[in-house]
């Protein structure tokens, strides 16, 4: 017997703290012989990642309770850690320093320590095939500065701390292979204004290593450049330079030497690199090829129905290894076709993680846009007659990102509370080629705000959403999507920023390296396009801000700094519209420490039962609320 109540107050098994306790979030994971190692993020330890190791039916954290793997190279990471024949090297967060993990648990720090802590940083290390030398990508800040210089370094494995640079000059450095002899070094690089799914470049250099000395020559550029992104360069067991190039749109298979693609699978292979360490394809000891792909919005991996998104598809020999989730399963890590770890057991009737329908829907420029539409999903439960559901509109960040195709019980939390919930891979979005990609370049701040808004317009029209209660919401990027789509537009009643982009010249002035020049291609160069930065700017139109807001913000984040978030606030309270926020001590781009998330997420479905006038079941939470109507 289900209990009829309305939308947005239903009870669920699904609390803000079943997002965090016991969860350890998975990513890159590497097989090394016959065991498999990945690296797990603890939000219940204030977001520490530990590097874990499963080997005959053994799990064993390997690194010290105290150590952080993390990199804050390009400040987003990735690729901080490797292993190679049972020996671990791993970037610590607390000084950013290479350290050697040993099977005996003795540990060896191997990089310099700079002259100002942190100021030289490691990422996507790999090691030589004679165990001499660790190649990776360098990053040094200059002091009393905001000067990075990126560049490709060895370290040498023995501890007496050599750091040679082996490449410089370009703005950025990305994945450096060795060939399996030993004997060829790739890369890619890129300069500003692109970013690494933008235009990059592929070199090959003949590599000399030994115990004493290591250099490259005769380096030659082989693939990329304009209008192309290569990414993920790899060797084949035969040592033939394997690569995904996106320029007949799709990001296809290619081989050093060859115009065409050595696989073609329906969608594409590569993602956009924002972190180190990606790996979507992999070869097998007999060199046949293991890739994952994203078509329409979902991965696949053949061999894997039941999984909807798939990454770090590695192989050692003839195993292979990869991390998977599916719409009712958080992610596992695979191992020869087994499950050797997951994120966690989950105890939730399948009725509360509904598979999404995948829709498109027209869009401004007579084009079209897609998304991932989640009902509301309670078995206890019947909404109230004739009533339509709030809708939540989640705006991704990137904005060169995509919908997460896999569970996410961040989503979850609010289907079944009686929320519609639709994902948007609005025009700029990946896995839908090069050339959607490039349709935001010049628009961010309109065809995603457009695609946003027509989303909503879609699924209110098939009465899927009730026109008076719909909410946008976003981090990041999607924070600025949502900003824009309140400030300039009549549509949404509500909205969630996290650490969005107000002021879009203040980003430009005060941004890290990485996305310094984003802007250029998403709005165009500064200062020359400065009249066109102020129009795109909320902040400049906070006429058009009368729909209430929540604002979240971690007062680290160098990404985008807290200023951003507290001249919304500030120009909310001036103007008497509700507005609730909160400032997370310690956090930066993103929210890690449990109790954070928890905060956050209860907060906002507080706020929104003030706004909508309901009452949410079994929070625990409450945020004041300036403006409250009364």
């Amino acid at each position: 017997m289900t209990t009829t109540a309305p939308y947005g107050s239903w009870r669920s098994p699904i609390s803000a703290e079943s997002l965090v306790q016991g969860v350890a979030g998975i990513s890159e994971v590497i097989p090394d012989g016959d065991a498999v190692w990945w690296c797990e993020s603890r939000p219940s330890e204030g977001g520490r990642a530990a590097l874990m190791r499963w080997h005959d039916g053994t799990r064993t954290e390997v690194t010290a309770p105290d150590a952080n793997v993390r990199t804050r190279v390009h400040e987003y990471g990735g690729g901080a850690w490797t292993v190679h024949n049972g020996i671990v090297y791993y970037v610590d967060d607390s000084d950013q320093r290479i350290r050697q993990l040993m099977p005996d648990q003795s540990v060896q720090v191997l990089s310099p320590a700079p002259d100002t802590p942190r100021a030289l940083r490691y990422a996507d290390l790999t090691v030589t095939p004679d165990e001499q030398w660790i190649i990776a990508v360098g990053e040094r800040h200059l002091p009393d500065s905001h000067d990075v210089e990126n560049f490709l370094v060895a370290i040498k494995t023995d501890g007496t701390e050599a750091h040679q640079i082996l490449a410089e000059g370009a703005d950025f450095y990305q994945s450096p292979v060795i060939s399996p002899d030993g004997k060829q070094l790739a890369w890619t690089q890129w300069q500003h204004p692109n970013l690494p799914w933008d235009d990059t470049e592929l070199f090959v250099a003949t590599l000399a290593a030994s115990d004493t000395s290591i250099a490259v020559s005769d380096i030659q550029l082989v693939a990329g450049g304009k209008n192309e992104a290569i990414v993920q360069p790899l060797w084949s067991p035969d040592g033939v330079l394997h690569y995904l190039s996106d320029r007949t749109d799709l990001w296809q298979l290619y081989q050093y030497g060859s115009s065409t693609p050595v696989i073609e699978v329906e969608g594409e292979i590569g993602y956009p690199p924002w972190v180190f360490g990606l790996a979507r394809y992999a070869f097998s000891d007999t060199g046949s090829i293991i890739a994952a792909r994203f078509n329409s919005g979902v991965e696949y991996l053949d061999g894997y129905p039941q999984y909807t998104a798939f990454h770090s598809v590695r192989t050692s020999g003839a195993h292979v290894a990869f991390a998977a989730a599916g719409w009712q399963s958080e992610t596992v890590v695979m191992f020869d076709g087994q499950i050797v770890s997951q994120t966690r057991q989950l105890d939730y009737d399948e009725a509360f993680l509904p598979t999404p329908e995948v829709i498109s829907y027209d869009t401004s420029e007579n084009e079209q846009s897609y998304a991932l539409y989640f009902p509301p999903a309670n078995p206890a439960y019947t909404p109230e007659p004739s009533t339509a559901p709030p809708l939540i509109v989640l705006a991704h960040g990137g904005p060169t990102s995509a919908a997460r195709s896999q569970l996410n019980l961040g989503r979850n939390f609010w289907t079944s509370r009686g929320f519609a919930v639709v994902d948007v891979n609005y025009r700029g979005s990946s896995g839908f080629g090069r050339r959607y990609r490039k349709k935001l370049e010049g628009n961010w701040g309109v065809y995603d705000v457009d695609d946003c808004i027509n989303a909503a317009r879609y699924l209110a029209a098939q009465g899927k959403a009730d026109e008076n209660k719909l909410i946008i919401r976003g981090g990041s990027a999607g924070g600025f999507t949502v900003l824009c789509a309140l400030a300039m537009h009549s549509v949404f009643t509500a909205g969630a920023n996290m650490y969005g982009v107000a002021n879009l010249e203040d980003l430009a002035d005060d941004t890290h390296k990485f996305e310094s020049r984003y802007l250029d291609r998403l709005i165009g160069p500064y200062p020359e396009a400065k009249a066109l930065y102020q129009e795109r700017s909320p902040i400049n139109h906070l006429e058009g801000l009368t729909a209430p807001m929540i604002v979240l913000q971690g007062d680290e984040d160098a990404i985008v700094p807290p200023s951003q978030s507290r001249m919304i606030v500030d120009a909310l309270k001036e103007r008497n519209v509700p507005v609730a926020y909160i400032e997370f001590k310690g956090e930066q781009h993103g929210f890690r420490k449990a109790e954070n998330i928890i905060t956050a997420l209860e907060s906002e479905l507080y706020f929104y039962g003030q706004v909508f006038g309901f009452t949410p079941a079994e929070i625990n939470t409450t945020v004041p609320i300036f403006n409250k109507a009364t």
